[in-house]
């Protein structure tokens, strides 16, 4: 039994029917089997958290305050340190972004999704580095003109355009040294790399359930408590308010609960954190770079396919592999590789358009074309993907 949710065959344009090859688990993963499980087994039980006095309410009030602790044993936070269920990642920053104290600069890389380019007030974009080197450099250039200032430097730790990861914990180093914080868009490391969550150095971490085999609509804000206790709530309702005047004066909750109003997303947190403990004792590393190495050496012998990438080509990165289509449309093959090859991929500038638009031109001139196309195609690899799905891939290509 496949330890993912799967539709099994598909049916092709010619009548036949093959095994669905998914690689587009870079976008939204399918669902755990242990995932579906226990929220199964939830279901019966489904109530109110946190303000119900029955069986039900003490029960999922229980279950929900487990997925965090659970998250944040992961994540190896304690006192000081908290964890907030959002809805994904792209909520996770803008909550984020909503708490940071006035006038704080934040620093970003020009390669990232726009989850961590788009919330940002004040903030200082640098070049997209060409090596992790380069990438730590450029960090420790421009912290040094920054000094007295409150900065919070995020990048991502893998890319969702090349699959490279970044060199986090050495930029972690460097932003502390200067007195900045650091947060980390681990939406694309929590899948292939859970453990490594807990050794980034970062002061918050934001990732999302659905990047994390765990589909039920729960995101995570995790890091240092006291921007987040000083901030107005993300959200202003119940559940984040204490206490409310009959003059409307407000006392906000503190805690997690100042920015989780409303009826929390109890079966989106339990899931979450079901695939989040699954992972971390499962080890897939091996197999998943042995199809990665497959894929690219597939790529490489190609003359009208060329791999974006930007760090050396024996960088470390996780199963995602995009690609310049330089003699088709890559939309219309897309659709031709759904429908008569079985297979799903991605199409598009993957939210990260500054980036994927220049690996796009670079990997134009590389090949001597006369144009960039304007998508690339990116194929990610992760729990389910098999060898013959990379195969039929490269056969499809060819």
């Amino acid at each position: 039994m496949s330890d993912v949710l799967s539709p099994g065959e598909v049916k092709l344009r010619d009548g036949r029917s093959v095994d669905f090859a998914n690689l587009d688990i870079a976008a939204t993963a399918p669902c755990l089997r242990v995932v579906a499980d226990a929220v199964a087994d939830l279901l019966p039980y489904y109530g109110s958290v946190h303000r119900g006095a029955g069986a039900l309410s003490q029960r999922c009030t229980r279950e929900y305050e487990l997925a965090r602790e659970s998250v944040a044993d992961a994540l190896g936070h304690g006192p000081g340190e908290t964890v907030i269920f959002t809805r994904n990642t792209t909520d996770a920053f803008n909550l984020l972004a909503r708490a940071l104290p006035a006038d704080t600069t934040v620093v970003t890389f020009d390669a990232e999704h726009h989850a961590n380019l788009l919330p940002w007030r004040d903030t200082a974009r640098l070049a997209a580095p060409r090596t992790p080197d380069e990438a730590v450099a450029a960090l420790e250039e421009h912290l040094r003109s920054t000094r007295g200032r409150s900065v919070l430097v995020s990048v991502t730790a893998a890319s969702n355009v090349t699959g490279e990861v970044f060199p986090v914990g050495r930029l972690a180093e460097v932003a502390h040294r200067h007195g900045a914080r650091i947060a980390v868009d681990a939406a694309q490391l929590a899948p292939h790399a859970p453990g490594a969550l807990a050794g980034l150095g970062a002061d918050y971490v934001a990732f999302s359930g659905h990047k994390l085999y765990a589909p039920f609509g729960a995101g995570v804000l995790a890091g240092r408590s006291d921007w987040l206790e000083a901030a107005e709530p993300y959200l202003a309702g119940g559940g984040a308010s204490a206490h409310v005047a009959d003059d409307g004066a407000v006392r906000w909750a503190s805690g997690p609960a100042r920015h989780e109003a409303g009826t929390p997303n109890l079966l989106g947190a339990v899931a979450l954190a079901t695939a989040l403990r699954a992972l971390r004792e499962r080890e897939h590393g091996d197999r998943e770079q042995a199809l990665v190495r497959r894929l690219r050496a597939g790529l490489a012998a190609l003359p009208h396919a060329e791999e974006l990438r930007l760090f050396p080509a024996d960088a470390e990165r996780v199963g995602i592999v995009s690609f310049a289509l330089l003699d088709r449309d890559p939309g219309a093959f897309a659709d031709e590789l759904g429908r008569d090859h079985g297979i799903g991929v991605r199409t598009g500038l993957f939210c990260a358009h500054p980036l994927t638009r220049r690996l796009l031109a670079e990997a134009a001139a590389r090949k001597g074309a006369a144009a960039a196309p304007a998508q690339a195609i990116r194929a990610s690899i992760g729990i389910g993907t098999t060898l013959e799905h990379i195969d039929r891939l490269l056969a499809a290509l060819r």
